[in-house]
């Protein structure tokens, strides 16, 4: 099983739209694939078709209510998701003055039965994107194809190194995703070029171009493929998910030690 985090601290870069197309995309691909909409806006959600605030549990009452996970997960036709949901920044708040960073990696230990676990995080670098960093194997960073692209890196570089001394030392940087390409644009070709030369073989191949039915899609509750088959959006995730089975086939299997949920609180 593969366990990633989508982040960066900025918004807009199309770190939702990218986990959601990404997944679809792997369980078309035939992957079982499992996502986790931790941010607060319940964007992932709402993009596909559901409403967080009337769901009876959420990512919430998984934390902290000790719901089973099989009564929070929603079913969709190639994903499975945990929604987001109203109390949301509540959960934020508490697990802050807790400071309770392992909850979520005590639930993730545990799911055995997918390929990978995708989780969503907000656009910042607080104490929900910590509980994703403890939990994952990988990060997964979007940039968008502009001027002030890197400018977060080295925050984010900063939390990773932190987080692998105190809490995960396993943790990496698996792979950054350009995403809102114009080859038009002069500027953008010359950020693709830059955002290569900083992280190297970490950038993935596949670059998502910009895609007017991208960012349609989430307003009809869809994914890419359901919305627009035959568009560039669709053909750059499926591009992009076979290229990340083909690195992941390369990797060596993680073994994971099952752990309670009692495992983590005090």
């Amino acid at each position: 099983m593969r366990t990633i985090a989508i982040i960066n601290e900025k918004g807009g870069v199309g770190k939702t739209t990218s986990t959601i197309n990404i997944g679809a995309a792997l369980g078309i691909l035939g992957k079982k694939v499992l996502l986790i909409d931790l941010d607060p806006q319940e964007n992932l959600t709402n993009s596909l078709g559901f409403q967080g605030h009337n769901q009876k549990k959420t990512i919430f009452q998984l934390f902290l209510e000790g719901a089973k996970l099989e009564d929070v997960i929603l079913k969709r036709d190639v994903v499975d998701i945990i929604p987001s949901g109203n109390r949301l920044m509540e959960l934020q708040d508490k697990l802050a003055y807790l400071k309770k960073y392992n909850i979520l990696k005590s639930h993730i230990l545990n799911m055995t039965n997918y390929d990978y676990v995708l989780v969503d995080c907000p656009a910042n670098l607080g104490v929900l994107v910590l509980n994703a960093m403890v939990a994952v194997d990988e990060i997964y960073i979007t940039l968008q194809s502009e001027f002030l692209a890197l400018q977060s890196m080295a925050k984010i570089s900063k939390m990773i190194s932190e987080i692998k001394k105190e809490y995960n030392a396993d943790l990496v940087i698996g792979g950054v995703i350009a995403t809102r390409y114009d080859k038009r644009k002069k500027l953008n070709n010359e950020v693709i070029s830059n955002i290569k030369e900083f992280f190297g073989e970490k950038f993935f191949n596949t670059i998502i171009r910009e895609n007017i039915a991208i960012a349609e899609a989430p307003s009809y509750g869809k994914t890419i493929f359901e919305y627009r088959l035959k568009s560039h959006g669709a053909d750059d995730y499926m591009s992009l998910a076979k290229e990340i089975i083909e690195r992941d086939n390369k990797k060596p299997n993680i073994i994971r030690k099952k752990l309670s949920f009692m495992d983590f609180v005090e």
